[in-house]
């Protein structure tokens, strides 16, 4: 098969790239970043970015699947980031539509007050992140358009050391910023979390055999406290632990 992936050299992206190449599958790329380490592999760089949107649909179109995994992670313009990823799952839909194509895409576990979240539960499509619950809504409803469209909700910790990335890296550095280590109120409210390697191993599997519509959460601990995560970033940066009302958080 070969395989169309956005985000190829990003924290994900960089683990994923080897797993279709692995399984025998041939890879395209768009980031420079990526190519000559993808080309260095096996795979085949094609040039562009989140916003060439000509580049998006002529990766889709020359490949037999898609892995969407581009977002541009820059937490102080999260709006744009919302809505170019917004884009670029139209156009890749736009181009994938009655192909039978299998298209993957990385979305967020959704916020579940009161209960652990499961597959069952819908994307959470309000708030500061709806939009990117919209856009999942939106590559899973391509099933019913003949397109084999699933999403790989991933938490919101995705670790791995040594590794930036995510909103744990967030609170690291608030914490380097500020001089303390703080959570939420009592600290209670629990984040998901998984190593990225083995989140990598699952958007393989449903590039390869996931049905129409699939939601898949790459998990391995259920709820890390924010309390508990403060802690651990205290302790390692040395810095005192402090609760901060929702007003404050970092």
């Amino acid at each position: 098969m070969r395989v169309f992936v956005t985000g190829a050299s990003g924290s994900i992206g960089s683990v994923v790239v080897p797993e279709p190449l692995a399984a025998g599958h041939e890879v395209l790329v768009r980031s420079d970043a990526a190519a000559a380490d993808v080309a260095a592999a096996g795979g085949t760089p094609l040039r562009g970015d989140l916003t060439d949107l000509d580049s998006l649909r002529a990766g889709a179109t020359q490949a037999d699947g898609v892995i969407n995994l581009a977002f541009s992670n820059d937490w102080n313009n999260l709006e744009q980031g919302i809505d170019e990823e917004g884009r670029a799952v139209q156009t890749l839909a736009a181009a994938l539509a009655g192909s039978g194509k299998p298209f993957v895409h990385a979305g967020l576990t959704p916020m579940t007050p009161g209960h652990i979240s499961t597959e069952e539960d819908p994307n959470t499509t309000v708030g500061p992140v709806g939009g990117r619950g919209r856009t999942a809504d939106a590559v899973l409803a391509l099933a019913t358009q003949g397109v084999r469209s699933s999403v790989v909700r991933l938490p919101r910790s995705v670790h791995q050391r040594g590794v930036q990335y995510g909103f744990c890296s967030v609170l690291i550095a608030a914490a380097q910023k500020t001089g303390v280590s703080a959570y939420v109120g009592d600290g209670a409210q629990r984040w998901p979390a998984v190593n990225r390697s083995d989140a990598a191993v699952l958007f393989r599997i449903a590039l390869e055999d996931a049905m129409p519509g699939t939601v898949l959460h790459p998990v391995a601990d259920e709820g890390d406290t924010m309390k508990s995560l403060a802690e651990t970033i205290a302790g390692v940066l040395g810095v005192p632990v402090e609760s901060v009302p929702p007003e404050s958080r970092p």
